[in-house]
């Protein structure tokens, strides 16, 4: 079987150990219904661009789209966040009592 490769990869993967399975499981953000386990990282990891270079054949040549990778998308630094009213009103007075906007509180909060 010749191995799928993408030709300009940009796809964010992650490689993290599964206790249930016993062995490291390879992730892409982009393809969340996609994993690939191994007993290594470095398995999982090439197991899951191989998979993944495969589905992007396999799209491709079935016409559909697929998905841009994450590191290629724009991102305006905007996005909408509902919280239950008792905390946008704590938040609010957290943020009057420290001299700053609520925005620049909840950002604050988010970067930690």
């Amino acid at each position: 079987m010749k191995k799928a490769a993408l030709k300009d990869d940009r796809y964010t993967y992650r490689v993290t150990w599964s206790e249930e399975d016993r062995e490291h499981v390879g992730l892409c953000a982009e393809f969340p219904s996609l994993s690939w386990l191994a007993p290594t990282p470095e398995g999982a990891l090439r197991g899951i661009r191989r998979l993944v270079a495969r589905v992007v054949a396999d799209m491709e040549a079935g016409g559909e789209s697929v998905p841009e990778p994450l590191a290629s998308r724009q991102f305006s630094g905007k996005f909408l966040v509902r919280v239950p009213p008792e905390v946008h009103r704590m938040l609010a007075v957290e943020a009057a009592e420290a001299g700053v906007s609520l925005n620049r509180l909840a950002s604050a909060r988010l970067a930690q």
